[in-house]
């Protein structure tokens, strides 16, 4: 049983995947777009695979891993899916109202579809259930946090998993023993310090909103500043949500959430890019710092994902400040353009600097076997 479906279900899209979990090979994959949308022909979720399995072979496939956002405290890791995982996930959409749901369109959907194959869930949020109380709790009324679920969760988990397997694999030392501080720069971005390969501590918190600039997502941001907003500007849930979702990050302040598209405006001379850029860079910068401390020291940085692993200048500000810590990157290694894992640092380095592309969609076809194996 090696052959997986992985489906990655959005509001309006839906990503699959068939890997072979033990040879790392991809047979297919790709996308259905516009689902929902008046004139698309894709009227919901079941139609979105029904057109994937239109194009694949069903008694080719062993089993079928979906990604799922938030799995809360209940789920620490992945799970095979049943009617009441189902209802689980439905209940947590109370904690991810934009996310859930459509990935458990997507199951119903797959399962319903796929009724002969085992289904998995597996939680972005899984990987960081190892956090400890200090790491995940918020300094607000003990009573109200518990009643409503407030606690950092984090995000990400599955590119994390993976990739810090894989810098193990290029340090050509055990996992087990290394500090690691990586860095998931893509249009949602986060940062975690992982100790031993388990999480210690990440900068998303009970929504994937809390933590680094993004595309559009605010990140870290006084909770005070909401509460003037309404009293001042009269925003409403709905406003706020905006403002920090989809209005914020490199967007709100730089007018272009694509870190390309940014840097490109900055060297065109525009000041509020230059200045986006600026506050991106000093806030991963910050991470870092405050992760190397929290880990007591770190044997290697790692940065990943579309931004992380394509932006030479992004990897070089961010450390700029950090050769205290034995933190750097040498220049010809770093503006070196690569689609392998490598090290960018000097040789001889303190702490390792590494490149190291993420691939989730594989890290969720390993667990999925890696769980109806036992």
């Amino acid at each position: 049983m090696t052959r997986v479906l992985v489906v990655n279900a959005g509001s309006s899209s839906l990503k699959y995947e068939v890997l072979d979990a033990e040879t790392a090979v991809s047979v297919v994959s790709g996308a259905v777009e516009r689902i929902g949308v008046p004139g698309s022909g894709v009227p919901d979720h079941a139609a979105a695979i029904a057109d994937v399995l239109d194009g694949l072979d069903p008694e080719s496939i062993d089993a079928v891993g979906h990604r799922v956002v938030h799995g809360g405290s209940v789920f620490r890791g992945a799970t095979v899916i049943d009617d009441a995982v189902e209802a689980e996930i439905d209940r947590l959409a109370e904690l991810a109202p934009l996310h859930n749901p459509p990935g458990l369109q997507g199951i119903r959907a797959a399962r319903a579809a796929l009724p002969f194959v085992p289904h998995v869930a597996v939680f972005d949020t899984a990987f960081h259930a190892t956090l400890a109380p200090e790491a995940y709790s918020y300094a607000i009324d003990a009573n109200v946090a518990a009643t409503y679920g407030v606690r950092r969760y984090g995000f990400h988990g599955s590119s994390y998993r993976y990739v810090g397997g894989r810098a193990a694999e290029v340090l050509g030392r055990p996992l087990a023993e290394l500090r690691l501080v990586v860095l998931h720069l893509g249009n949602g971005a986060s940062a975690a310090a992982i100790a031993g390969g388990r999480s210690v501590d990440t900068s998303m918190g009970m929504t994937p909103l809390e933590g680094l600039v993004m595309g559009t997502r605010s990140g870290d941001v006084d909770p005070a500043v909401l509460l003037h907003l309404q009293r001042l500007g009269g925003y409403d849930t709905a406003a706020l949500d905006d403002l920090l979702n989809r209005d914020s990050g490199l967007k709100g302040l730089g007018g272009h959430s694509d870190m390309r598209d940014l840097l490109e405006a900055v060297d065109a001379g525009d000041a509020a890019a230059a200045l986006a850029f600026e506050v991106y860079v000093l806030r991963v910068t910050r991470y870092i710092g405050a992760y190397a401390a929290e880990l007591g020291g770190i044997d290697a940085l790692v940065f990943t994902a579309g931004v992380g692993e394509n932006s030479a200048r992004v990897r070089a500000r961010a450390v700029e400040r950090l050769g205290f810590l034995g933190i750097a990157v040498d220049p010809a290694l770093n503006d070196a353009r690569s689609s392998e894992p490598r090290v960018v640092s000097p040789p001889g380095a303190a702490v390792s600097v590494l490149v190291v592309p993420t691939n989730e969609e594989l890290q969720i076809a390993v667990e999925t076997v890696e769980v109806l194996r036992g």
